[in-house]
């Protein structure tokens, strides 16, 4: 089909409609469509007041639940198309069936969106929704109208030739509507599977994010290549493009391979997974999920860090549970020379043997390790089963040997400074002498 026949198909819808429009039954039926409208509008609101969609169909299955609540969100379509249906079953019944072509058209067209509607209600994504329903519906009234043949028609005549393969916007649109859904169903068919493995005992952690992902990217490429195929696009007609994505990548996306690799990498080598605790750099918290690209670390205080996959192969990672749970709290404390060191320590050992989470087989310690300017420096350790709640476990520590301190008679030193100034005269330039 070239311009003129596309031109020629312009002017004959141009006069049709011309036509249509000067017929006094043209908008006869136009302000029945619109009081239709009005009608179905208010019965629409009428029902929403009464009908409460969050709790109707409460105990149905979820699938006739769902197609009801659809219903009811849909009431103003389904009351016009019926309206529209009896309008027209009156116009034939009294004039000629040219006369309400306007009213079928309209009841057609309502028809055809409550379906839709019903259809695509199984779909969880508002945007893929719209999509499909908006695309759906286009398709129909096209088809309704009697223009879907020459629409084809006119998107395949205007085409790009690359080699071997010709690019028209037909082969566009049918390859964007099977690719949509493709993916939807590989996503539903990857969100089984990955409900399946992460049920699987067997299955460390890292295995099953591994597992996930290389089931994802199998079906993604498999979903892909049906839909290339589908259209009658040969894969082998896109090496070009596929040279000039390695190009690109190469150039320009390294980052993003490299995360890709890096998260294989860890996921291989089991050096982090889900549920470790983990610091990097400045940030501690437990790894929530492991991405292609990066990982989520949960602070515990609300923050999440996104970190990418390349930082934790070519940073240094303190990973707090890589082979064994047991931690080890460190507590610092200082004491004044009247104290006996030996007391300190029993007391502090007593302390530490009386925390709840301690582990009893691993005794704790206590050591003096400096005779400091100020005091005795000591270092108490003990081992907890996991490093959950450390800070709060070594805060309880610390606030019982206050407690045992004061009730011994021990004190905590604290620097003084003393300045002498020697010589009466201010003018003068004074000797200081700082002690502690």
């Amino acid at each position: 089909m070239d311009l003129k026949e596309i031109i020629e198909i312009l002017h004959s819808a141009a006069r049709s409609v011309g036509a249509e429009v000067t017929s006094p039954w043209f908008y006869l039926q136009l302000g029945l469509i619109l009081t239709a409208a009005g009608i179905a509008w208010a019965g629409a609101a009428a029902v929403r007041s009464r009908i409460d969609v969050s709790s109707v169909a409460m105990g149905w299955p979820a699938p006739f639940r769902l197609f009801v609540r659809v219903l009811v969100g849909s009431t103003a379509t389904a009351v016009f198309a019926l309206l529209m249906t009896l309008t027209r079953g009156v116009m034939i019944a009294s004039t000629w069936p040219s006369r309400s072509y306007l009213l079928a058209v309209a009841a057609k067209l309502a028809f055809a969106w409550l379906v839709i509607n019903l259809i695509t209600s199984v779909i969880r994504n508002t945007f893929v929704v719209r999509l499909v329903s908006i695309s759906a519906w286009l398709v129909v009234a096209l088809s309704i109208l009697g223009q879907l043949e020459p629409v084809v028609e006119a998107l395949d005549s205007v085409s790009i030739v690359l080699g071997d393969l010709r690019l028209t916007p037909l082969l566009l649109i049918k390859l964007g509507a099977l690719l949509i859904v493709a993916l939807w169903l590989t996503n539903i068919a990857s969100n089984f599977v990955e409900g399946r493995i992460t049920r699987s005992g067997d299955l460390t952690p890292s295995i099953q994010v591994l597992l996930v992902k290389i089931v994802r990217f199998t079906l993604m490429a498999f979903a892909v290549a049906v839909a290339l195929s589908a259209v009658g696009i040969n894969l082998a007609a896109l090496a070009v493009f596929t040279g000039a994505a390695g190009v690109g990548i190469g150039l320009g996306l390294q980052k993003i391979v490299a995360n890709f690799i890096s998260g294989i990498i860890l996921l291989v080598d089991k050096s982090v997974k889900p549920g470790d605790l983990v610091t990097i750099g400045d940030n501690t918290g437990r790894i929530s999920t492991m991405k292609t690209r990066y990982i989520s670390v949960a602070a515990g205080d609300g923050r999440e860090f996104l970190i990418p996959n390349e930082d934790l192969v070519t940073q240094k990672v303190v990973n707090w549970t890589y082979t064994d749970k047991n931690t080890l709290v460190k507590v610092l404390f200082s004491t004044n020379y009247d104290a006996d060191p030996r007391a300190v320590c029993k007391l502090a050992i007593d302390i530490a043997g009386a925390v709840p989470r301690a582990i009893k087989n691993k005794p704790p310690n206590c050591i003096l390790t400096e005779f400091a300017e100020a005091g005795m420096k000591f270092s108490l350790t003990f081992w907890l089963p996991d490093p959950d709640g450390l800070d709060s476990v070594k805060s309880e520590v610390m606030l019982a040997l206050w407690d045992a301190f004061k009730r011994e008679g021990i004190r905590v030193p604290y620097p003084v400074r003393e300045i002498r100034v020697r010589g009466g005269a201010l003018p003068v330039e004074p000797v200081v002498e700082v002690s502690g």
